[in-house]
């Protein structure tokens, strides 16, 4: 008998109120078993839903023989005791093995029947076919391990996207020391948008580009990929950083991504055996410029995101670059390196500057000072990148910069 015709043989009996028909076609197995579980009473209902005839089960059979293997060791450990211990049990999940040898899931309630002074003496079962819930809660977990399947892949994907986004080191450019440092938030598992690259277009004319794609994930990865290839392509063709940047918000409206980015692009030329920066800057903090002659100053005008509004505000500043000069850029996640509610911020990132000025690997300087300030774990995705013009000897040679231990 199914669930729905038993449910309409309990109601229709409740119109003739006869106590016998609501026992034996209730809408689930009733059993009464002694307290060391034979079975003396089974509802149609029960036998039914195992396949059963009273005479195999009543008076023959104890609850516990019809379990499963598994069924009949979790009856003895935990139901049985919590059953002596309690006088009750809930919701327990059990396979009943029918009379054809099939299995069948069910939930069981059980109260323990006591006389008036405590003596066990009998224990009635309320069975429940819980065959379309347990085939239910198989296809929630395999739609969650397909779930899972599914993130693992984009992660991985996302993560292959990134691994060409940051360079594993910058080139090596004639005349410059140039260094970088990057490292993602949190344990490294959820890409992030930030990125730099560093590359030539022609003999002493050089472009860096450092930016951050809002967001995180494939989506954002996808749009980085799209952001850094379209500055290699542009750069050829425009000269100015000002250009690139309104050619690639161009581009990203074009797209029809909801993704915008922070972007600053820097181009270096040799002229005349000086080196010249010209840094344009669509919404990203701009880069910092140290100078024995001028100090510490930012370079250029922070402009307007990328892929956003159609009509961006971007310029270009140009600065000279002196031998022992140093160039900083880097993304908003040094100056919004959080620990507690106090951010790094501005200041501390300029003595930071300042204190690495003169190492080897300014750039992994800096990003170690961020690290530090959060106790090792970054908030948010950090990207750093350092241009400096080697001093000069009385030789002509150039002189090395000071060595820094290595961080673990």
């Amino acid at each position: 008998m199914t669930f729905q015709a038993a449910s309409e043989a309990f109601y229709a009996a409740l119109l003739d109120d006869d106590p016998e028909q609501l026992y034996d076609r209730a809408p689930c197995g009733y059993l009464t078993t002694t307290p060391d579980g034979l079975l003396v009473k089974a509802n149609a209902t029960f036998l039914e839903l195992t396949g059963y005839q009273r005479e195999e089960l009543v008076g023959r059979r104890t609850f516990a023989e019809l379990l499963t293997a598994g069924g009949r060791i979790y009856h003895e450990t935990h139901y049985a005791p919590m059953l002596r211990m309690h006088g009750r049990v809930r919701e327990v999940a059990l396979d009943l093995v029918r009379g054809d040898g099939g299995r069948v899931p069910v939930l069981v309630n059980a109260v323990l029947d006591q006389d008036t002074d405590g003596v066990p003496r009998a224990v009635r079962i309320a069975v429940f076919d819980a065959t379309h819930r347990r085939e239910y809660e198989r296809e929630l977990l395999r739609a969650k391990q397909q779930a899972e399947q599914s993130e693992r892949r984009a992660q991985a994907l996302a993560r292959t996207l990134q691994s060409t986004l940051i360079p594993p080191s910058p080139p090596s450019l004639p005349g410059l020391d140039v260094t970088a440092a990057y490292r993602p938030a949190g344990n490294g598992e959820e890409v992030g948008g930030d990125f730099y690259d560093v590359f030539e277009i022609a003999q002493g004319d050089w472009v860096v580009a450092l930016g951050d794609v809002c967001g995180k994930g494939v989506d954002a990865a996808v749009v980085t990929a799209l952001v850094r290839y379209t500055i290699r392509a542009l750069t050829v063709q425009r000269s100015r950083p000002s250009d690139v940047l309104t050619s690639l918000n161009e581009v990203l409206l074009a797209q029809g991504s909801e993704r915008f980015c922070t972007v600053v692009v820097v181009r270096l030329r040799l002229d005349a055996g000086a080196w010249r920066a010209t840094v344009g800057s669509g919404g990203h903090p701009l880069p910092l410029h140290v100078s024995s002659r001028d100090g510490m100053r930012t370079v250029g005008e922070p402009g307007t995101l990328i892929g956003v509004l159609p009509d961006v505000q971007v310029s270009d500043r140009s600065v000279r670059l002196d031998p022992g000069d140093l160039l900083v850029l880097f993304t908003d996640g040094v100056t919004e390196g959080r620990r507690g509610s106090e951010f790094f911020g501005e200041q501390r990132l300029r003595r930071s500057v300042l204190a690495h000025r003169d190492a080897a690997v300014p750039a992994e300087g800096i990003l170690g000072d961020v690290l530090d300030f959060q106790e090792g774990r970054a908030r948010d995705d950090i990207a750093v990148v350092a241009v400096r013009v080697p001093v000069l000897s009385s030789a002509g040679e150039e002189t090395a910069p000071a060595r820094e231990e290595p961080r673990p």
